[in-house]
């Protein structure tokens, strides 16, 4: 988007009468044009911000036939495709279908996100997925919860960086200590992952 800043100035007239010293003869005018003008330009872009999932992500991949004990492991990337550096990242879960299994604090689905400065090395078909990191030992960015709930990302994830990624590994599991009343119920959880950016200012 272009700003397009211009000033002119009015066109000056100026006059001037020439007498003749001998008494009787008319005078002559005589004229003077002057112009001015100058213009700028100012070039205004806007920012853009974009986080978004990558190619191989598997958050979309269900898990069937849990028991108490089981876990299910899914990889994310995370991508800041803008030309923005982000002040902060929240991951918003929610129950598009609620049960128990979501409602129950302790003895629901637990949650537990880690990551790793690589991507993430995929074993198993799916949908029982496992993953490894092969640069070392992952990072906790989020510790073990109950999986619904708004949770500010810590301020070292990479992906506040415009261009940067981060490889994630997003951990469900299913208590041991959940009882019969857990049987044949199904949840599904939505992973929303929302970005802020610095306060508007003069530019």
């Amino acid at each position: 988007m272009g700003l397009n800043l211009n000033s002119t100035s009015s066109k000056v007239l100026a006059s001037a009468a020439l007498l003749a010293a001998a008494a009787g003869v008319a005078g002559m005018g005589t004229y003077g044009g002057f112009t001015a003008s100058t213009s700028a330009s100012a070039a205004v872009n806007s920012a853009t911000v974009n986080l978004a999932g990558g190619t191989n992500d598997r958050l979309n991949v269900a898990a069937t036939g849990t028991i108490p004990g089981d876990s299910m492991q899914r990889a994310v990337t995370l991508v800041n495709n803008g030309d923005q550096n982000l002040t902060g990242l929240t991951l918003t879960t929610t129950a598009t279908t609620s049960s128990i299994l979501d409602t129950d604090a302790i003895n629901g689905l637990q949650l537990l996100i880690e990551s790793c400065p690589v991507a993430w090395t995929e074993a198993g078909a799916s949908p029982s997925f496992t993953y490894t990191c092969s640069a070392g030992a992952p990072t906790t960015v989020l510790s073990l919860r109950r999986v619904v709930g708004v949770n500010p990302l810590p301020n070292t994830l990479k992906s506040l960086t415009a261009g940067s990624t981060d490889f994630l590994r997003v951990t469900m599991s299913v208590p041991a200590a959940a009882d019969n009343t857990f049987q044949g119920k199904n949840s599904s959880i939505k992973f929303s992952f929302d970005a802020t950016f610095r306060q508007a200012g003069a530019k």
